[in-house]
């Protein structure tokens, strides 16, 4: 009976240690997006009708669903190139020295460590007509005339790659740090392959990591507006710029809001698809 007050004031403490974040969430967070939503209800933007006309006209319009759909490919595109690149990588970091390692991981944050501005432009210069790519295949012989690498669905996708890799890289890292080698040597002593190890014991263990790094590259990739607008330039409309154009340029703030809550909706699905993956994927590794 004693531990009970106890453990009253040890809640207590919690609490009054968690009230300060929960002030700022609710202040930064839960407000500002309960304001966007009732601004969405506006059906003009001098606010004199109410209704639902900014999600009916978003989702009836074969534009406004043309950039949503762009959108959540481009984000896809992004995060299988990232898990392609980013999986051999991580599994070399496993299996060199610590020297290496501290090479591939300095490798890994180094797009962290920078600006996303300026990594932004130095893919400009790379992919531009006069870029690192276009030279060195002249010189090369290999093509006669400069391809178009920048302001294309191409270079948008790489850039963002780069910028994101160690959001795929760092969750893969860890969950096949976490792998037993004696799992690998146990698997070849049984007869199996380089390539059906991989398969049947070294992947279905890594997938909470490549569950995670999905779910984090995914989520920033379309929502990377420095990046899709610089690289992709005005030839390529994707929702943060679509957002952008409403709210600033046209100031259609309720149809901008209405924009908002049906992005934020698509992503929170996606995210909620990755998490359902996620934990199935616990179940079958530990199994």
């Amino acid at each position: 009976m004693g531990t009970a007050p106890a453990s009253r004031d040890v809640t207590s403490y919690g609490m009054g240690l968690a009230a300060p974040l929960a002030l700022f969430f609710l202040l930064f967070f839960v407000a500002p997006l309960l304001q966007l939503f009732w601004l969405s209800l506006h059906n003009d933007t001098a606010g004199l009708h109410w209704g639902l006309g900014q999600y009916l006209h978003f989702l009836t319009d074969p534009f406004s669903l043309s950039v949503l759909g762009s959108t959540l490919l481009l984000g896809a595109e992004v995060t299988a190139v990232c898990l392609v690149l980013g999986f051999p990588i991580a599994w070399l970091y496993q299996r060199v020295g610590p020297k290496l390692q501290t090479v591939i991981i300095l490798i890994v944050l180094l797009p962290l460590l920078t600006s996303v501005v300026v990594r932004t432009f130095a893919w400009i210069v790379i992919l531009g007509r006069q870029g690192i790519i276009n030279a060195t295949l002249q010189s090369l012989g290999i093509i006669d005339t400069p391809l178009k690498l920048l302001y294309t669905q191409f270079g948008v996708v790489i850039a963002l790659a780069q910028v994101q890799m160690p959001l795929m890289t760092l969750p893969l890292i860890t969950a096949l740090g976490r792998i037993d080698p004696n799992l690998d040597d146990a698997s070849c002593s049984l007869g199996a392959g380089s390539w059906r190890t991989f398969f049947r014991v070294v992947l279905p263990l890594s997938l909470p990591g490549v569950i995670a790094g999905c779910t984090l590259t995914y989520a920033a990739a379309i929502t990377a507006f420095i990046t899709q607008s610089l690289v992709g330039g005005g030839q390529m409309l994707f929702m943060p710029m679509y957002l952008y154009q409403q709210a600033s340029t046209l100031q259609n703030w309720p149809f901008a809001s209405a924009i908002s809550i049906i992005f934020l909706l698509a992503v929170l699905a996606v995210v909620s698809v990755f998490t359902t993956l996620g934990r199935l994927s616990r179940g079958y590794g530990g199994a």
